[in-house]
Parts: structure tokens; sequence; C-alpha cells
């Protein structure tokens, strides 16, 4: 900074570092929040919760995202619980798979802003002229974001015309990873190469979203065939996953449509099974555990519509091991997440591999280890 004034370079200097939940043991302070009270009393409730869903073998884990979590730090700490089988599926907004995950994937980052967002050094308009795009109190640069845009474009222009679900084309995005940028940390690619299916259901809202309007806008042009999100692909493939593990348990990062798609697959799947002769409850069971962090409330709608108790009514949640955690998600999931590693229940468990659960899909493309895109290969 010279002569206070701040230059794009200077704004766009400090990284954000992810939390590494392996270098610090929360299961004192977990312990110590167990005979306290308010929040720190359900963070240790929730964190029991979570090593019962670890230490029940024939359980499920799903976990949801919400919110900007990835660019705030929580990369890391998400990558280790895949890498230990602590999480069997992934429901998540676009924002966090895309423009924050699979864009530092590519070897992009998020940078911390100076000051303060009430006092910030430079005014937004003047971030705005410079390509510089806010979140809070952090910095992303807009022409990686671009970049990014461009990657997925190509990677959807690898696919054969036709519609597909969020997993597939997130499936390919983590083979593109793996193969060209296998040194970067990524959950796309980890969640890949662990086959743990990642779901986004409103994948239009991100830079997938601009892939997809280049893809077809120019495939129109050119008279070519186009792809397309199918989110009914992706609600029944999710489904599947209810439907093939009787017990499954939610570990939900915010709320919005991730947290709701996850609830309803086992609405989904008691109309399957209804369909099929059985009952429209009882055969098919909620969701076994299930946490929710997060800071909005529910009087006026703003938490998704429900708190866990209350989808008990609707047949998603069951009451006996639910924890509502009303606190900011950078500050808190870290602790219940190093709990959990340290506690150690994961080294007893094996991954599910939901991903095998899918047919092959046609079309789809796989970045093989001589770098050609294969359609059809898994």
């Amino acid at each position: 900074m010279a002569n206070g004034k701040w230059t794009k370079a200077e704004l766009l200097s400090r990284p954000i570092e992810h939390v590494d939940i392996t270098k610090f043991d929360a299961r004192g302070i977990v312990k110590s929040y167990r005979d306290m009270a308010y929040t720190s009393r359900t963070l240790a409730q929730a964190a029991d919760i979570y090593s019962m869903m670890l230490k029940d073998k024939e359980c499920a884990v799903i976990l949801t995202l919400a919110g900007s979590l990835i660019s705030a730090g929580l990369k890391r700490a998400l990558i280790t619980l895949l890498e230990c089988n602590a999480i069997d599926a992934i429901v998540s907004t676009g924002a966090n798979i895309v423009d924050q995950d699979f864009f530092e994937g590519l070897g992009f980052r998020h940078y911390i802003a100076p000051g303060s967002p009430e006092a910030p050094p430079v005014d937004d308009m003047t971030l705005r002229n410079w390509m510089i795009d806010r979140i809070y109190d952090t910095y992303i640069d807009e022409d990686d974001l671009r970049a990014c845009d461009a990657k997925t474009h190509e990677i959807f222009n690898a696919f054969e015309p036709g519609a597909y679900s969020s997993r597939e084309f997130i499936h390919a995005m983590g083979s593109y990873l793996a193969k060209y940028h296998a040194k970067n940390e990524s959950i796309v690619k980890t969640a890949y190469l662990k086959k743990v299916p990642i779901f986004v259901p409103a994948f239009s809202d991100c830079s997938a979203g601009f892939g997809i309007v280049l893809q077809q806008t120019e495939a129109i042009e050119e008279g070519r065939g186009q792809v397309a999100f199918d989110s009914g692909k992706d609600f029944r493939e999710l489904t599947d996953i209810k439907l093939a593990c009787k017990d499954t348990g939610l570990l939900m990062l915010g709320g919005g449509v991730p947290k709701n798609f996850a609830q309803d697959i086992v609405v989904a799947a008691e109309l399957l099974n209804e369909r099929k002769g059985g009952k429209a409850r009882g055969d098919i069971g909620m969701h076994k555990y299930a946490i929710q962090m997060t800071v909005a409330d529910s009087r006026d709608g703003a938490l998704s519509g429900s708190t866990l108790r209350e989808a008990c009514s609707w047949g998603k949640v069951d009451v006996v091991h639910e924890q509502m955690v009303f606190g900011e998600l950078s500050a808190l999931f870290p602790i219940l997440a190093s709990d959990a590693y340290h506690r150690g229940a994961w080294k007893a468990r094996k991954g599910f591999r939901f991903a095998d659960l899918f047919e092959k899909g046609d079309g789809v493309p796989e970045y093989t280890s001589t770098g050609k895109k294969k359609a059809g290969a898994r």
C-alpha cells in the first residue's frame, strides 16, 4: 500500500488458510461443553450424535452444505472427513462445490479482505472496477472465476447431448481434477476418488450455470446437441441411496435447498415403496440421526421451513437422536469435526461407495490416465 492507496495485487495477497482438524484435539473442550449451557451444550450433544452415527456401521452419513463454507476455510476439514469414511454422500449448493471447491481445485484461491466489512479500506464500486468479488470479509479474483466458468463449459462440452444429474457432471469434474490437478486439495476430487456422490439440486446457481449457458448457446448456434441439468434425476438417485441403506444420518451445515432435498428422500422412498405394494409410512425408516448447525430462525420461515423436531411430523427425521445447534459454522464446525476425528469411531468404519450404485452413464466423460476423454466410461 502506497500513500494510503491499495493495489489489486495487495488486496489479493493474503489467501484464506483452511483449518486442519488433525492438528488440534477438540475432545477436551467438547467434554467441558457438556456441563455448560446454550450453544456450548448443544454443540457437545451434536458431537456425541455424530460419533454415534460413525459407530453405527449400518448408517450412512449424508452431509449437506449451504452458505459460503469452502471460501471461509472449511475445505480441509471436510476433506479429512471424506478421507476417513465419515461422509457417504453430499448435497450442496453450487457455490460451495463449483465456485469455491472446484475453483480452488483448479489452483485458484480465496483471499482475506483487509480491515472489516463494516469499515473496508476499499469501497465495493472500486472492487467492481478491479474485478474483485467480495463475500463479506473474503475476496475473489473475478478473472479467476471466469476461468472456472470456462472450465465447466469445457467439461460440459465433452458430454454427449442429453440430460444428466448434477452428480454425473460433478463426477466428470472430479475426474478432471484427479487427472490434471492431482496435487491440489479438493472436496470434488476426493469425493470422486472415494466414490462419494455429490448432488447439487440447484446446479445452475453457480459457475456451472454459466458453463451450461455457454454450452447450450454455442450448441444452438452450431446446430449440435445440447446438454442439460436433470434435477429430477438428482432426486431419484439420492432416493436410491435411501432405498439401498435403511439407516441414514444427516449432518447439515446451514439449510436451504440441500437441507430439504436430503430430508425429502425419505418421503420419496416411501412413495416408491407404496407403488410396489408396501406402506406409505413404516417400511422406510426416517433419518435415524440428524444434526443441523445454523444461525437461521424458524419463527419467520428462515430456517428452511422447520427445526428437526418439526420435520418429524413430516416423517423425515426421527427425534431420538437429533440436535439443532444455533451458531456460526466457521467457528463451531471445526470443533465438532476435530472431536469426531480424534475420537476415532471412523477407524472401524468402511465407506458405502454409493457412486457404485448408479449405472454407467453413456455420454459421461471420464478423464483417463492418457488424458483423453472417454464417453460412457466409469
